[in-house]
């Protein structure tokens, strides 16, 4: 065990449990619980934002893949912030000016149907628990590589973790967590990049040429093609990376922590700001990680490349800087898996119990303890899941996550701002449609089944060729909303479309 990076763990733990505590005596109230009672500044939801979306899977995952692979792996950084743009232009201000909680109360917002709410509510639960698996079958194998901490015991630190933050603290908690933890990981990738200029003397130019003979890829290092062969494939993740986002609920919850419309669109500036400059300096992790560390030490310490990043700031920076690098690692997994709790938490109480099971009946004490047992019962069961898929490649979980988004929710978010016609049926169609048809593409694809024993959880050929579903679904998703739009037999109300796209534009109730 590393000491001095426990020694970091042990004060990062600290302090999130520190402000979980300030926290607590600020969180009574069913708004602040799910929103932090709509307190946070443009600048500290931006923040907040870019740490709850600059998970694991960016800071190690795409250093690595761009260390072992090159170009490719900066496909997932370009995705990711891409995204961003999709987010700003048609969702944010829109969400913000038409729901309260959670993504389901936009969309009731204009169709006052316990189905469709419930429906929006099982997606939300669904992306969530695929994102949140991921990310702590990625911290049990992280923690145990950089602290020799058994993997069961790694999943269980974070899951208490987790849990007690959104618990205790709610949104605020959350909030102030994903604000820390984004600060800590941009600080701790300026350094190691400026130390990667330092050594190729601040020149770009040297730095390319040299990485061309770093690796065994040589030259084929800086071109497309390294790691994605199939060109549908790579369009197709692309397409789940840039549409996914607008669909994610643990961001989308993110723009009811604030007061108004224009200052969620403020907040997705910052955050495309930070989010923009953190994977500008992926590059130079990547690089430097090739260059300074070795292909060869990368895939012996992780085969997937996850420890790139931690190996580079030991080369460059020695035993201190690979403990800070390793202690904001686990950071950035406590802030990410606390956020996808609140959203799925959020879902079932607001949703399935409050608005559903009670009819909107729920007093306000009901509905905080409704909260607070749904989070215990979320973390529960994702630890579960997670230990049960200690031996399972389940990288392919984020995609899928992104995949589901893009197919089960970006359909009807577009739709219910900006279509006249859409209807409640197109909206149950397109749900559903979404979100099995990325699940069993997933389950029919290479991830799954490969004839290869070891190389996916089934052996067999897989019958989707396709790591990535979302050419496929996301497609069929908006198919499938404006078909059971056109046949259904239900008129459109004029009116209330009338209503909702003032108040998606402006947030005035006619």
């Amino acid at each position: 065990m590393h000491g001095l990076a426990f020694f970091l763990f042990l004060i990062i733990v600290a302090l999130t449990l520190i402000i979980t505590y300030f926290a607590s005596k600020r969180t009574r109230t069913t708004s602040e619980f799910y929103t932090a009672d709509s307190s946070l500044t443009g600048w500290q939801n931006g923040l907040a934002i870019a740490g709850d979306y600059m998970s694991a899977a960016s800071f190690l995952g795409i250093a690595g893949m761009i260390a072992l692979a090159g170009f490719d792996g900066f496909f997932y950084s370009i995705g990711f912030l891409v995204a961003y743009l999709v987010v700003l232009y048609i969702v944010a201000e829109p969400l913000r000016n038409l729901g309260k909680y959670t993504m389901a109360d936009m969309i009731a917002a204009r169709f006052d149907d316990k189905k469709v709410r419930g429906i929006a509510a099982l997606n939300t639960i669904a992306i969530s628990t695929f994102y949140m698996i991921a990310q702590l079958v990625g911290a049990g194998g992280l923690i145990k590589l950089l602290l020799g901490i058994d993997y069961v015991y790694s999943v269980l630190i974070v899951g208490v973790l987790m849990t007690i933050y959104v618990v205790f603290g709610g949104m605020m908690a959350t909030s102030w967590v994903q604000i820390v933890k984004a600060v800590l990981l941009m600080v701790g990738t300026f350094i190691i990049s400026v130390m990667v200029l330092v050594k190729f003397d601040f020149s770009v130019i040297k730095m390319f040429n040299e990485v061309k003979t770093a690796t065994p890829l040589g030259e084929a290092f800086l071109n497309p093609g390294n790691k994605f062969k199939d060109p549908l494939d790579t369009i197709s993740l692309n397409l789940a990376l840039v549409l996914g986002t607008a669909g994610l609920p643990h961001i989308l919850i993110r723009f009811f922590t604030v007061k108004d419309a224009p200052t969620a669109r403020k907040s997705v500036v910052y955050a495309t700001w930070i989010i923009g400059i953190f994977y500008i300096l992926t590059i130079f992790l990547g690089f430097g990680a090739a260059a300074f560390v070795g292909y060869n030490k990368i895939v012996a310490a992780n085969p997937a490349g996850n420890m790139a990043a931690p190996l580079l700031a030991e080369a460059l920076g020695g035993d201190v800087l690979f403990a800070f690098i390793s202690a904001v690692a686990f950071a950035t997994i406590l802030a990410v898996v606390a956020g996808l709790v609140l959203s799925a938490a959020s879902a079932f109480a607001h949703d399935f119990y409050s608005h559903i099971l009670r009819r909107g009946q729920a007093t306000e004490k009901e509905q905080m303890v409704a909260a607070r047992w749904a989070s215990i019962g979320v973390a529960i069961l994702s630890i579960l899941l997670a230990l049960f898929a200690q031996k399972m490649n389940v990288a392919f979980l984020v995609s899928l996550a992104f995949a589901v988004a893009a197919s089960a929710n970006l359909p009807i978010i577009v739709f219910t701002i900006f279509w006249r016609r859409f209807n409640t049926t197109g909206a149950i169609t397109g749900m559903i449609v979404g979100l099995f048809s990325a699940l069993l593409l997933v389950f029919f694809s290479p991830n799954v089944w490969s004839p290869q024993p070891g190389a996916a959880i089934l052996i067999g050929e897989p019958l989707f060729k396709l790591a990535n579903p979302g050419i496929v679904s996301i497609p069929l998703g908006f198919i499938a909303a404006i078909i059971g739009t056109l046949l259904s037999s239900q008129k459109e109300d004029n009116k209330k479309f009338d209503e909702i796209l003032v108040k998606a534009n402006t947030g005035i109730n006619q």
